[in-house]
Order: C-alpha cells, then structure tokens, then sequence
C-alpha cells in the first residue's frame, strides 16, 4: 500500500484551508489591525484638539520633534492624528498611508524621551518600554507588507478596475 492518496488529501486539504484563510480571515485580520491603529490614532488627536494649550505645551517642553517649531509641530501633530486615522480605517491610499504613519510612529517615539527610560536601544528591545507603539509599528508594517486587503476601499477600488477590464 502507497501513502500517495494520503499525502495527496492532506496536500488538498491545506491548500483548500490556505485559500479559504486568505480569502476571509486575512483580510479581517488586516482590517483589525488597521481599526485598532486608527482608533489609537484618533483618539490621540481628539486629546489635542480638545485642549490646544495643553498640546502647544507638551511640545514645548516635553515632545522635542526634530526640525519643528512647537508650535508649528502641536498643530501638525493634531491634524495628522485626527485625518490619517481615517485613511488607515478605510484602507484609502493604503500601503502609503501605514508608511506615512509608521514614519509618524517612529519620530513621535524618538521625540518623546520618557517613552524610553532605559535608553532607545534597551527599550527596542524589551518589552516594557514603548510597548504599544512597538505593537502599532509591527501593525502597520504587516498592512505594509501586505497591503490594506480586499476590505478596504482600495480591494474594492481594484475588483471594479479588474472587472472594467475583463468586459
């Protein structure tokens, strides 16, 4: 007896399954992950708006963003935090979009000294320090990677380009 039909069904079976996780589950997964990276965003840029002297004085004194002015670098901020969400939430421009904010990501954290008490490179490498933006960089380097997914308003933006061109 060969174990040809055996390896054959479970060569069947994965492929079968492959298929059905990329066509469901990744793409809710990527809009999971670009969801809760918005939602941080957001709400980051709501604090601000809410309160612009407080913003204009963490610049100031606290947030030290290479090549700004503070004041200049409190407004930015803001308007990137309260517009960039939404990009990234519905999957518009998407792979520039998460580059843009991971860029954003990374210089917010270099600008903010106190989210790395233990020096920057000790803190890339442990868990405590900046956790949640290391959690958002490797979020935002999987939509990256992988693009926004098919639901997202680029995926539909592409399947009604792909079916214009198959008329």
């Amino acid at each position: 007896m060969t174990s040809a039909p055996l390896i054959n069904c479970i060569g069947t079976c994965y492929a079968r399954t492959a298929q059905w996780l990329n066509r469901w589950v990744a793409p809710l997964v990527l809009l999971l992950m670009r969801l809760w990276v918005s939602v941080a965003f957001w709400r980051a840029g709501v604090v601000k708006i809410a309160d612009p002297a407080s913003t204009q004085m963490l610049f100031e004194n606290l947030y030290h963003v290479p090549l700004l002015a503070p004041a200049i670098a409190a407004v930015l901020g803001t308007w990137i935090e309260l517009i960039t969400p939404w990009l990234l939430g519905l999957g518009i421009a998407g792979r520039f979009t998460e580059l843009f904010l991971f860029a954003y990501n990374l210089i917010a954290v270099i600008s903010y000294p106190d989210l790395w008490p233990h020096g920057f490179w000790t803190g890339l490498i442990s868990l405590g320090d900046f956790a949640d933006h290391k959690v958002w960089a490797m979020m935002l380097l999987a939509v990256v990677a992988w693009g926004p997914g098919s639901w997202s308003v680029d995926g539909l933006l592409r399947k009604l380009s792909q079916g214009r061109t198959t008329r």
